[in-house]
């Protein structure tokens, strides 16, 4: 439950501090003092979207803070599916600064606006005129009834199934659509491929390709070089080796003499050695160097053929056309075996399918047993609010499968005797609406674990003896619930174990909104004023105090 509210720098608010009692506490106030204001914080603090020009002092940063004792409901899982540790006092903080810039914290811990609305989701339920629009749309009705009848773990396993099988048929119609587009495509890859195959890639060296196109090009001034350089080597009668040679027997002539002529002989020795291999090689490379047109030709179509694949597909070497390759068969390939994966897939959609329409069999028919319980029980209320020819009737369709079943639902209702019910927009006026709403949380109060609920004058429309039997129903919720209801009927307002009145405060350079806690004599005195206006008669605060008697208050003076 909500211990302790602190709002700071909002609207109208500077600074507001709130500490609801566990039962019921009722929030009134006239027209435009704050009371929606604060249920805007509060909203906030909830995971609301925030705007900056909602601050009070546009040069400081808006706080809300919400400390809850949440010791008795059974939050740890919650808390451990968000990463966040756990603690039976849990504290909500929302700030936005002046330049618009929100932050949100659980416990001291940043987090994100998911986070803060999925934790705060499980701390407090407000319900607001919205909430009552709301009720006559088909899907709300829906939620509502699967909360009645306690089957929000069954309907949590059909979504799941049918979350799966809607994934499968994406799947499915994602990989149908590839099969068609790779169809289209499939001959003119096939091409493609087809010609890459015929050139034979594999272990392909373009460069020696290129080498030898050089050679055999120029074979003929390659010849008559070699031929002139070993001329010049060995073959000329001034020729290298020889004169090489005479060089070597002068140095061997005075070797005995000199140790550095004999060291000089033995290097010019390794010299000639060298350069008779060299003379040998050119000789050897000269007898094979032959032009050959026919082999000109075959390279050069060879390498027309790289060359011409090469521009085709944008790349620079048979490595290249080798990728380009290798991503043809690929394609290809992959359009033989989708048939096979669709297949698989089909197979698969269907069983899913099956599955969801089991369980989506067994989630109706767990819906259907409880609409009578809840017609009976929703007049019986209703009845005991002032409405006893009311008539509730839950009118059922079955449509296809979509994501809270097969049941496509409508809440029929009728005020009046003899009249056919109708549907709650056409049939409901805005009172009825109000305590339609009412009863249905009153039923649903036993079914759900939420430590705190918020009612924004869900007494529109009533009065009178009405109002009684409504705070009466109040009070029975609060005995499980901690309720905060904003209320201008004054049978609310003595209803409530707390009662707090929001004011206007004018200062010197602006107008605040407060909120106060009342003691008994200051609530007789505003109940008095609900009753009768500004200046309270006897007969007023006689009024107040009997009403607040019915709830066994101690009265003074």
């Amino acid at each position: 439950m909500l211990v302790d509210l602190r709002i700071r720098n909002y609207a109208l608010i500077e600074q507001l501090q709130l500490q609801p009692s566990a039962l019921l506490n009722i929030i009134t106030g006239e027209t435009g003092a704050g009371k929606s204001i604060m249920l805007g914080a509060i909203g906030l603090l909830l995971g609301n979207r925030a705007d900056s020009r909602m601050l009070f002092d546009t040069e400081k940063k808006c706080v809300i803070e919400g400390q809850f004792d949440i010791s008795s409901y059974q939050l740890q899982d919650i808390f451990e599916a968000e990463d966040l540790d756990y603690d039976t006092q849990c504290i909500l903080r929302r700030e936005i600064s002046p330049a618009g810039k929100s932050r949100a914290f659980v416990n001291d811990t940043p987090v994100t606006l998911d986070t803060l609305r999925n934790i705060g989701a499980n701390l407090m339920d407000i319900h607001s005129q919205h909430d009552t629009l709301l009720l006559g749309d088909a899907v709300f009705q829906l939620n509502l009834l699967d909360l009645y009848a306690g089957l929000v773990p069954t309907r949590a396993q059909y979504s799941n199934a049918y979350r799966q099988y809607r994934k499968l048929e994406a799947d499915l119609k994602t990989l149908e659509d590839q099969v068609a587009q790779a169809n289209k495509e499939l001959d003119y890859h096939s091409f493609l491929l087809n010609e890459l195959e015929d050139a034979r890639l594999d272990n392909e060296q373009q460069d020696d390709l290129e080498q030898e196109v050089k050679e055999l090009e120029h074979a003929e001034e390659i010849k008559f070089k070699l031929t002139s350089a070993l001329q010049h080597l060995s073959e000329s009668e001034y020729c290298a080796t020889g004169s090489m040679k005479e060089a070597a027997t002068l140095l061997g002539q005075i070797a005995a003499y000199s140790e550095q002529a004999r060291e000089l002989k033995h290097r010019l020795d390794s010299c000639l050695i060298e350069l008779h291999d060299i003379a040998d090689e050119i000789e050897v490379v000269e007898r094979r160097t032959e032009g050959d047109p026919a082999r000109i030709d075959e390279l050069q179509g060879r390498l027309n053929v790289l060359y011409n694949l090469q521009r085709k597909h944008q790349v620079r070497d048979v490595v290249g056309l080798l990728a380009v390759r290798g991503d043809l068969r690929d394609k290809v390939g992959s359009v033989l075996n989708l048939d096979k994966q669709i297949a698989r897939l089909r197979r698969d959609a269907e069983g899913a399918l099956a599955t969801v329409k089991k369980q989506a069999s067994r989630l109706s028919e767990a819906r259907r047993k409880v609409f009578p319980k809840f017609e009976k029980e929703l007049v019986a209320l209703l009845a005991d609010l002032g409405m006893p020819n009311s008539r509730i009737v839950v009118q059922h369709q079955e449509g296809p499968p979509a994501t809270s079943g097969i049941d496509v639902i409508s809440i029929l209702f009728t005020a009046n005797k003899g009249a056919q019910p109708q549907t709650l927009s056409k049939a409901a006026s805005g009172g009825e609406f109000s305590r339609l709403m009412l009863c249905i949380k009153y039923m649903l109060a036993d079914k759900t674990a939420l430590p705190t609920i918020v009612f924004d004058e869900i007494d529109t429309g009533i009065s009178g003896e009405i109002a009684v039997k409504v705070g009466r129903m109040m009070q029975q919720m609060a005995r499980k619930h901690q309720l905060i209801t904003i209320s201008h009927l004054p049978q609310m307002a003595a209803a409530g174990d707390a009662h707090y009145f929001v004011y206007k405060e004018d200062r010197a350079d602006r107008t605040v909104s407060n909120i106060r806690m009342l003691n008994l004599e200051e609530r007789i005195h505003e109940i008095a004023q609900m009753i009768s206006g500004a200046n309270p008669s006897q007969h007023a605060y006689q009024s107040a105090r009997e009403l607040l008697a019915m709830r066994g208050e101690e009265l003074v003076g």
